[in-house]
């Protein structure tokens, strides 16, 4: 139960004027409000009443850590799974505190404008990039290449991931963009890599590229896979779909 955690709580801002519930107990809580009258709450072992108050009026997930994520690649989660954070001498990749770093697989799709083709995300044109195979791939000066994890996921029902890029890259000015995994997608996760500096930048495969946090809640009526979404089961890169 909530109120039996020695953790704080931070109750996400809501008036008081809405919430007798919250406003009765204030006197024992510390408090602070902004000019429009909302107030935040903390307090160090909840009672009942506040813990009531959270379940029913607040949609609560947790992050899940290195030894949930161990045993749901166990599963199937992740596939291939590294267990251990690899480090030496490459990005690193595996498992960590609260996430798992993912790796790219050597196969790439470089934008290119040789053919002044138009991106259409409706209808798009495959003379919009150059394909490349290899250890390390080249992206132009503020350009963009797609890419894909060598990991094949399989997220449960009731988790959805939020996915950040690695630091030794953001450092360097390439940004990784990966859309959030939903409940009961599966597939190979396509990777939006963006060069945002005027020179050419390497990407590693085989070596970490960004993290995934999951997150779990109450599962939902409707997962990704009962609505058949259109990148469901998705294997290599794949492109955009209508």
């Amino acid at each position: 139960m909530l109120h039996e955690q020695t953790i704080s709580y931070l109750l996400v801002w809501s008036s008081v004027n809405e919430a007798p519930e919250v406003s009765a107990g204030v006197s024992e809580l510390s408090r602070g409000a902004d000019n429009g009258g909302n107030v935040w709450i903390t307090r160090r072992r909840a009672p009942p009443y506040l813990s009531y108050f959270f379940f029913t009026h607040f949609f609560i997930m947790t992050i899940k850590n290195d030894r949930w994520i161990i045993e749901q690649a166990k599963l199937g989660m992740i596939e291939p799974f590294e267990s251990s954070q690899q480090r030496d001498g490459v990005v690193s990749y595996g498992v960590s505190s609260y996430g798992y770093d993912m790796r790219v697989a050597p196969e790439f799709k470089i934008f290119s404008n040789a053919l002044s083709s138009i991106v259409d995300p409706k209808n798009f044109d495959p003379k919009c990039f150059v394909e490349f195979t290899g250890d390390v791939c080249i992206v132009p000066p503020n350009s963009f290449a797609l890419a894909r994890s060598i990991e094949y996921f399989r997220i449960p029902r009731n988790v959805v991931t939020i996915t950040v890029g690695k630091s030794t890259y953001a450092r360097c000015g390439i940004i990784t963009n990966v859309t959030p995994f939903e409940p009961e997608w599966e597939g190979h996760v396509t990777l939006e890599i963006s060069n945002t500096t005027p020179l050419p930048a390497k990407i590693y495969a085989n070596e970490g590229i960004a993290q995934v946090l999951f997150f779990e809640g109450e599962p939902p009526i409707t997962s990704y896979k009962d609505k058949k979404g259109k990148y469901q089961g998705q294997r290599g890169v794949t492109l955009p779909k209508i």
